[in-house]
């Protein structure tokens, strides 16, 4: 059986595995990455498909281990290019990614499946395990093959004791060691962390002392799926006489979703709509919203900014209510400052308890090894700092250090005969999404934004008379960004126009193009040299 990460392994985000067998294709999860700073104009970042572009008809399924971003944000996508793969999944995962692939206007095929469930899609069989964490209705699936086994995990933690009840089945995991792990691909994101993750139950208090002494109205900002978060809030509220309106589409969406299958309890009368929070006074008031990460677009960060229809005033109570997901640090504590200056108290993870993650800590990882003993450990999703602490893990517990495969995105691993070889690499690069261009951004047009908005922009227009040598008009220079006024290039007119005749009167065979290079390097050194920046420089070169 060959595994190939398209994603997931060196990042937190853009989960995606492909396992192939007698030219059979299984999926596991189908992520998006979300954007940084150095990415700038980008929406969202996908797995790159190219490796099984042209294979789709042997995709048997996509398997779902659960509902967030960074496992089926991507499906969409995969969808556009075949729209008949079938999706497993839980019940819940299933009704988000419906959802969101009705916006998309494709009707999947889905088939839901629960812990202990066995589905044949041959030559998998695939078996489902029940695993806690931050979204309900979370599965690890275990593959069976002839050519051996995988257990893979999804995201998962061992909360004992969740709000919903539903823990990370050890008892299952044991049989399946009992049975045989050859492969064990497990979550990282935590592997770093000593002891053991924090039980959610614990934030229930602490939300609690909030609102107890807040006197205006309170905003928790969560991520848009985090539905334990989001009841706990709802518990708060009741208990505290509060109503909650939900700010954000996908808030709206996916907790109506969650509370028409049963996930998310809603007390009667609690809920108000966004539009009639004005009626009520504030020490009533509680808004639900998206925007923990900082997104540019999303509700929290637009009250910062003060162009929201909720304008965030004094003595306001903010609770982040979630991680940061990192490279988004900057973008979140840029949030903290702009609603902190409107006068609002804001409540985040440095201040107060109000988030644990929805991860696995060392501790817990130690536990999966013992009581899987596998063969192989393959260590995904998370940084590369999280895949060597897993693998580290992994070697602590007795899996021969030659059979911890730390691989990247792109990988090739081969599993035959209960050993698993790194046998090659695949292209694997990021895949933007720009508004509506998919794929068509280089990483070349990233790297000119990033000049554009740092180093700012030079135009240089010059019209030649190539027969003459002689320049007809110009050169014009205009600039952007760059501070200095435009007199300030009136020393280098007069090189560029002497670069330029010199050039064409040593050589009439030059073209355009190189001649308009020649202005680049004249401009550039000399902007260079008196101004310390490096600005993008467009030559333009008009001849007559």
């Amino acid at each position: 059986m060959r595994i190939v990460p398209l994603g997931g392994l060196g990042e937190v985000g853009r989960n995606m595995a492909v396992f192939e067998l007698d030219g059979k294709i299984l999926i596991v999860d189908c992520g998006v990455l979300f954007p940084e700073e150095e990415q700038p104009g980008v929406d969202l970042i996908l797995p790159d498909f190219s490796y099984i572009e042209d294979r789709l008809d042997d995709v048997v399924g996509l398997v779902l281990t659960h509902g967030h971003e960074d496992h089926i944000g991507a499906v969409p996508y995969l969808l556009r290019r075949k729209p008949d793969i079938p999706l497993i999944g839980s019940q819940l995962t299933l009704a988000l990614i419906e959802a969101k692939l009705q916006e998309h206007r494709i009707k999947p095929y889905t088939l839901a499946v629960k812990e202990g469930d066995v589905e044949d899609l041959h030559p998998f069989q695939c078996e489902f395990v029940a695993v806690n964490h931050s979204i309900p209705d979370a599965l690890a699936v275990f593959i069976r093959t002839e050519a051996g086994t995988v257990l893979h995990t999804g995201d998962f933690k061992m909360d004992q004791l969740p709000l919903d009840g539903r823990i990370t089945d050890l008892r299952h995991f044991a049989k399946l060691g009992e049975e045989g792990v050859d492969l064990y691909m497990s979550d990282s994101t935590n592997a770093h962390v000593p002891g053991f993750t924090t039980p959610e139950k614990e934030i229930g208090p602490v939300i609690e002392q909030v609102f107890g002494r807040s006197e205006r109205r309170i905003i928790v900002a969560s991520f848009s799926s985090h539905i334990h978060r989001v009841q706990q809030v709802l518990d708060a509220a009741e208990a505290h006489g509060r109503r909650v309106a939900f700010v954000g589409r996908s808030m709206v969406r996916n907790m109506g979703i969650a509370a028409k299958l049963g996930y998310l309890n809603v007390p009667e009368g609690i809920l108000i709509d966004i539009k009639k929070v004005d009626q009520l006074p504030d020490n009533e008031v509680v808004l639900m919203s998206t925007g923990s990460q900082g997104e540019p677009m999303a509700a929290l960060s637009r009250m910062a900014n003060g162009d929201h229809q909720v304008q965030v005033g004094e003595g306001d109570t903010i609770i982040l209510a979630s991680s940061l997901i990192p490279g988004n640090e900057n973008s979140v504590y840029r949030v903290i400052n702009g609603l902190m200056k409107l006068g609002a108290d804001v409540i985040h993870k440095d201040n107060a308890k109000v988030h644990v993650s929805g991860h696995a800590s060392a501790g817990e990882l130690l536990y999966t090894y013992n009581i899987l003993q596998p063969k192989n450990a393959m260590p995904v999703h998370g940084e590369t700092r999280h895949l060597i602490a897993n693998g580290k893990l992994a070697e602590e517990t007795g899996v021969d250090p030659d059979q911890v495969l730390l691989c990247e995105d792109g990988s090739v691993v081969d599993l035959r005969g209960g050993v698993a070889r790194h046998v090659g690499q695949v292209e694997c690069g990021y895949v933007y999404v720009d508004g509506s261009s998919i794929g068509e951004i280089t990483d070349s047009d990233l790297k000119d934004r990033r000049v554009l908005g740092e180093e700012g922009f030079i135009s240089v227009i010059t019209v030649v008379n190539r027969q003459t040598g002689q320049i007809v008009s110009g050169p014009d220079i205009h600039a952007r960004g760059v501070a200095e006024e435009d007199k300030v290039f009136k020393d280098i007119k007069s090189k560029i126009a002497r670069a330029l005749t010199e050039a064409i009167q040593d050589n009439k065979e030059h073209t355009t193009h190189q001649l308009q290079q020649i202005v680049r390097r004249t401009v550039g050194s000399w902007v260079n040299r008196k101004l310390r920046r490096k600005p993008m420089i467009v030559p333009v070169v008009v001849e007559t």
